[in-house]
């Protein structure tokens, strides 16, 4: 376990508090970061502060200014926003319990594991994660932390309980002003058959080491080929790369194909059309009589 707590307080309800410490979940260790560097002297480039038509100035001349109309600032000092900043209480008291489906995805931002501060705490912690499993229940409240107050909800998580931030309302995006143009229609059946046997062909236990981020571990090798040659690394090209394909699909080709791939059946998975009836011969005219 980490050695620091990214906050440590006390989780209230009603009347029961319970003595927590909450650590980050994630990390950001995946990505590449690069540096812009002066090819000659091979020295990292820094960057000065610069005022159009004043030139470079001092940072203690620098001050925060919120634009309140174009070319209008308000400027504040340092010590004026660290004023209206909140401090951190070390009480997380949960005021609301909702279905874990209620709350959609999009308000979702950075998850948090949640474990009991000490072996007197376990108790209260354990009855609290169990009630929430067994009621299939998310608790809500509000928690202060580094300056700011977040919109939490905590949720049972294995042996121990895992805490998210939300976004504020304000903070979402109408997903109506995105989907408006989308027709509301209803799509083929055999179309659908298809998809979903497709679907349930390829369904499997979610396994997050079956992910990769490709782009990183491209990039590391060839920040390890070019270290280890001191020089240029020429790129072989792929002569696999697939062509562009034409902006006509035909979706129930590409749905049969990829059925077969994945050692389905596509005639199994849709229902087959029936054979249109075969129309009756024409009777042809009695020949004429030659003279």
């Amino acid at each position: 376990m980490p050695a620091r707590a990214y906050w440590q307080g006390q989780i209230r309800l009603a009347l029961v508090s319970i003595p927590v410490e909450i650590y980050s979940a994630t990390k950001s260790g995946a990505s590449v970061a690069f540096k812009q560097i002066h090819e000659p002297s091979g020295k990292p480039i820094h960057y000065e502060k610069v005022v159009t038509g004043v030139g470079p100035v001092d940072t203690d001349e620098i001050m925060k200014g919120y634009e309140v109309s174009k070319g209008e600032f308000v400027l504040l000092e340092q010590d004026e926003i660290d004023a209206v900043k909140l401090q951190s209480k070390k009480t997380l008291e949960l005021t609301q319990f909702v279905d874990a489906d209620e709350i959609p995805v999009l308000y979702y931002e950075k998850p948090y594991f949640v474990v009991p501060a000490d072996d007197l705490a376990e108790e209260a912690f354990i009855v609290l994660r169990e009630a929430l499993r067994r009621t299939k229940k998310v608790g809500l409240g509000q928690l202060a932390m580094r300056g700011r107050k977040y919109v939490v909800s905590l949720k049972p998580c294995g042996r121990g309980m895992v805490l998210e931030t939300l976004r504020y309302a304000d903070e979402v995006n109408k997903a109506q002003s995105y989907f408006r143009e989308i027709p509301d229609a209803k799509p083929d059946s055999e179309l659908l058959d298809l998809a979903e046997a497709l679907i349930d062909k390829k369904s499997a236990a979610f396994d997050p080491q079956e992910f990769h981020d490709r782009y990183v571990d491209a990039l590391k090798d060839l920040i390890e080929r070019k270290r280890k040659t001191k020089g240029k690394v020429i790129e072989e090209v792929d002569d696999d790369t697939p062509a562009k394909s034409s902006n006509v699909v035909d979706l129930m080709a590409a749905l049969k194909k990829s059925m077969e791939k994945s050692g389905g059946s596509a005639a199994k998975a849709a229902p087959a059309k029936k054979p249109a009836a075969k129309k009756a011969p024409a009777k042809r005219a009695p020949a004429k009589k030659r003279a």
